[in-house]
């Protein structure tokens, strides 16, 4: 994919073709500001650079049947989603479509260039499979603190050798396509948007809680970045003073209190302790616990998961209470690995956040699981980078 829009309206239109799908000139008129012959000549205009093509003969709405067009349906983007413990890999179309996707264990501490590899052996996977020549363009989420403009990770906790590296250059030679990157939890939250539960939702929080633990923030239907591309990182909030050493050298992080990597220290250490049968059960003969295990623990009624989980959703939904309390938004998801916990956990945070907000805050506040689970992501990275190529070059 070489072109793209030559204005606003062009990239208006391409927006609208790919979330709303093919559609006749005439509806089309119907939601944008502009004057027949003056859409006439926008929609010629791209039909000529082939990122839309012609689809048949619309339904009659009276008089003269309007042409339907489409975005280009050769198209592909690829959405990468980088989480701390697994990646996933999709190859979409324009519309954003999930056409093939990958999932595969993978840790983020190996460093940029064996993650990298994995990466581009499951793209080339997905084009061998026939599902894409090449791809028009790539979205990548990484799990830390990204200066968006670059593309680059900055000193991400949890993301040791990371720092500074190139990844929107190194992928784009790799790949021979542009690249965009950000944060994981931004991703979410654009997928979310995109295709889930917040469809219909201009200002949002998306709480991701896997290994670590990360916001989203959608105001006016844009993600919110902050000035150096940090914003949303509250799992380094303190939630217990004088609490827990972190990753990030301070202590009482909610994430150093509550994660994927803390639920498992603290189940082990009550398997250990003999505070759980199930627990211990578990330990033995996994050799190890996760937060699956707790979410298992509980869905049999073991007390002591419970009280994991209903711990950790006090103390995430404290934090939470006061985001709601500043920003006020129409909607919070709750999304992440650890969301296997559930309703317990949902409970929890709704009940913390609902207790220490204002009514007028929390009144008519939805506090829910997100819809889209693993692909929230890999929609996420392909709307990223779709916004990039669908507008003004």
């Amino acid at each position: 994919m070489t072109a793209r829009p030559a204005n606003t309206h062009q990239a208006r239109l391409l927006q609208l073709l790919r979330d709303g799908g093919p559609n006749s000139r005439a509806q089309l008129g119907d939601q944008v500001d502009l004057s027949r012959s003056k859409l006439a000549v926008e929609v010629d205009r791209l039909l000529e650079t082939g990122l839309v093509v012609a689809d048949g003969l619309a339904a009659s709405r009276g008089g003269r049947r309007s042409h339907n067009v489409r975005l280009n349906p050769e198209l592909r983007f690829l959405g990468v989603d980088i989480g701390a413990t697994s990646v996933d890999v999709a190859v979409t179309n324009a519309e954003l479509e999930i056409l093939g996707h990958i999932n595969q264990p993978m840790d983020v501490r190996e460093g940029p260039v064996a993650v990298f590899e994995q990466v581009l052996s499951m793209a080339a996977k997905l084009r061998a499979s026939g599902l894409a020549e090449g791809f028009d363009g790539a979205g990548i989420g990484v799990p830390g603190p990204v200066r968006f403009p670059e593309g680059v990770p900055v000193a991400p906790p949890i993301m040791p050798g990371w720092d500074g590296f190139p990844v929107r250059e190194a992928l784009s030679q790799e790949l021979g396509c542009p690249v965009m990157v950000d944060n994981d939890v931004n991703l979410m939250a654009l997928g979310e948007q995109h295709a889930g539960v917040a469809r219909t939702q201009h200002d949002f929080l998306v709480v991701k809680i896997g290994t670590g633990i990360g916001c989203g923030i959608v105001v006016g239907g844009e993600v919110y970045r902050g000035t150096t591309g940090s914003a949303g990182d509250i799992g380094h909030i303190q939630a217990v003073p004088e609490g827990r050493q972190c990753a990030c050298g301070n202590r009482g992080c909610l994430e150093a209190h509550f994660s994927g990597a803390a639920l498992a220290r603290d189940a082990t250490e009550a398997a250990q302790q003999g505070q759980s049968a199930e627990l211990a059960n578990r330990l033995e003969a996994n050799g190890g616990l996760s937060a699956a295990d707790v979410a298992a623990a509980a869905a049999a009624g073991d007390a002591t998961a419970l009280d994991l989980i209903r711990e950790g959703g006090r103390s995430t939904g404290q934090v939470i209470a006061g985001l709601v309390s500043f920003f006020n938004p129409g909607l919070v998801v709750i999304g992440g690995g650890v969301t296997g916990l559930g309703h317990n956990l949902l409970a929890a945070i709704r009940t913390q956040v609902y207790r220490q907000s204002l009514p007028l805050a929390t009144g008519n506040l939805p506090i829910v699981l997100g819809e889209l689970g693993p692909t929230a992501g890999v929609i996420g990275a392909a709307r990223l980078i779709s916004d990039h190529l669908f507008s003004p070059a």
